[in-house]
């Protein structure tokens, strides 16, 4: 890191040295994404397939977080606590979202916002097909590093999904 006699970082030479290592990185960067290479990720909420993600370094763009949830046939995601500002596309399948104990029904191309709230939202997403799987495109946009990942309500994990 370049400093000064005095011994304090040049904010400036680093905002130019920043740069250049983003420059350098876009040239190697993932531009396309391919989803059916991607592992499902089992976790507290769910089944995703990560496209974009704080910690996913290699990819062109990471200003957003993007995934895929799939809800298994009859199933159901974790519930959590969450901000709002996210949005979901219903990519394959029917069902419907609890939001602070209110029922929304979707189906296919459907998509369910989360509203935005000082005090967060709790939802839970539910697949009314017996026999298909439910697909739900994720995003939002890549605040854990603006405002933290609680994103200024405490996120969190209320009920885990059931395996």
């Amino acid at each position: 890191m370049s400093k000064k006699q005095t011994g304090h970082l040049n904010l400036f030479n680093e905002l130019i040295r920043m740069r250049d290592e983003q420059r350098a990185q876009f040239k190697t960067a993932i531009k396309v994404v391919k989803g059916d290479e991607l592992p499902l990720e089992k976790n507290a909420n769910g089944y995703y397939r990560w496209y974009l993600h704080p910690l996913l370094k290699d990819r062109a763009l990471n200003t957003l977080m993007l995934w895929v949830q799939e809800i298994p046939p009859g199933g159901c995601s974790g519930k959590q606590k969450h901000q709002g500002g996210r949005i979901h596309l219903v990519a394959e399948g029917h069902g419907y979202t609890i939001v602070d104990g209110v029922k929304y029904d979707w189906e296919k191309w459907d998509y369910i916002h989360l509203p935005i709230k000082p005090e967060g939202v709790v939802f839970q997403h539910f697949n009314a097909d017996p026999q298909k799987p439910a697909k739900l495109v994720a995003a939002e946009p890549n605040l854990a590093d603006a405002i933290s990942v609680d994103l200024g309500v405490q996120f969190e994990q209320l009920e885990p999904a059931p395996d």
